[in-house]
Order: C-alpha cells, then sequence, then structure tokens
C-alpha cells in the first residue's frame, strides 16, 4: 500500500513505537495478525489531528472536527477482526471520519474501498490523506440512507452503533458476504457481525457513537 502514511509508519525511527502500539493491543487479547500487522505499517498519528498526535500510540478515542472522534484502536482491531478482510474483495465503510480504517482496510488487501462520510470536512481531509490509494474512494454520502451506491459489496463495515442493522445495508452484500457494526442493546454496545440472513454473531461490548441519518448541515 502507497499512500498516507504508509512510508512513515515503515521508518526505521518509528519501529520501535509501532512494535510497543501492537503488542499492548496484542496484551489486550488481540490476536489477528493481519490486522495486528495492518496497524503496525499504517501510523495512527498520520490521521489524528497536530493537537492529538502525542496520544495516537494509546488505546483510546480521539476527537476530531466536527464533533466526531477516531475509534480506540483495540476497537478498530475487533472490528476488523470480525469483517474477516481477504485480498482483492470490495468493502463499503460507513464513516470514514479521519481515514485511518480506510488505510487500514486498504492495507489489509481490499480490492476497492468505497468509503461514506456526512461531513463534508472529515469526507474532503480524509480523500487528501487518501488519495495514494488508487483502490479507495471518499464519498459525502449518507450512510443510513436506502439509497447506497451500488451494491454487491464482499464486506461492510460500519464506523458506529445502531439499534438495528438495516435490511438494505445486508442487501448490499454478495452472498456469502460480511458486515460488521456496533449493535446498542440492553447491554450497551456490542460488535456485531452478520451475513446476509442477518443472524448477528455479538461480541465485545465497546464504546461507538451512534450514527446519525442524514447529511451533516455543519460542514
Amino acid at each position: 500500500m502507497s499512500g498516507a502514511g504508509a512510508d512513515d509508519a515503515e521508518a526505521p525511527g518509528d519501529a520501535v513505537g509501532n512494535a510497543a502500539f501492537v503488542l499492548a493491543l496484542r496484551e489486550r487479547g488481540l490476536r489477528d495478525t493481519a490486522v495486528l500487522r495492518a496497524m503496525e505499517l499504517v501510523p495512527r498519528e498520520a490521521f489524528a489531528p497536530p493537537e492529538h498526535r502525542a496520544l495516537a500510540r494509546r488505546d483510546i478515542a480521539l476527537p476530531l472536527p466536527c464533533g466526531a472522534s477516531m475509534t480506540a484502536p483495540g476497537t478498530v482491531a475487533a472490528m476488523l477482526a470480525g469483517l474477516r478482510v481477504a485480498p482483492g474483495q470490495r468493502v463499503l465503510e460507513i464513516g470514514t471520519g479521519s481515514g485511518y480504517v480506510t488505510a487500514l482496510l486498504a492495507r489489509l488487501g481490499a480490492g476497492a474501498v468505497l468509503s461514506l462520510e456526512r461531513y463534508a470536512t472529515l469526507a474532503g481531509e480524509a480523500a487528501a490523506r487518501l488519495a495514494g490509494l488508487p483502490e479507495v474512494h471518499v464519498v459525502r454520502a449518507d450512510g443510513l440512507s436506502p439509497a447506497l451506491p451500488d451494491g454487491g459489496f464482499d464486506r461492510i463495515l460500519v464506523n458506529g452503533s445502531v439499534d438495528a442493522v438495516p435490511p438494505h445495508w445486508l442487501a448490499a452484500l454478495e452472498p456469502g458476504g460480511r458486515l460488521v457494526a456496533g449493535l446498542s442493546g440492553p447491554d450497551g454496545c456490542r460488535i456485531a457481525a452478520l451475513g446476509p440472513d442477518g443472524t448477528p454473531e455479538t461480541g465485545a461490548t465497546v464504546r461507538l457513537a451512534a450514527l446519525v441519518p442524514g447529511l451533516a448541515r455543519v460542514l
């Protein structure tokens, strides 16, 4: 993968810090080697606002413009592990944010990533950061709208939580496809992985912001 942060991540001076970052995630029980390798090679600090870059290698959410936030790395790793991206697959991402997770999807080998973001500011900044990745396309769009761009996705990753998974998300999956999102319930928000039949496999309790419908009025 070329593009935002890839070269910086592999610079010798960053190797120790990147290894420590991944080791900390492993100590929290994250074992997917492909995901951990991607997180080692894609520097989170390259996607964080300048005033928060010193905190980028901690397992915490970080604030972004427009009231959005970068999901904590441990949650990102768990969601990507549940998504099981295979090389060449077509992925729909709902909630681009900073573009960090988008870059991880590309590093994991996704053949095409269509990423939807409701804030024009975030979409524009993420598109600029990811400009070196030809497989990535960032669009300002409402990910909750039934009018999803195109269909036939092998994987759908939702960077946020919903009370129930909309049927049109599942309809956009190819046979054998997989969707991962935060699913809110009485015991909090849990990572949920679903196939086209809609049967959820729930995982760890996490903190994820609820998705908001519509394009944002505040850009």
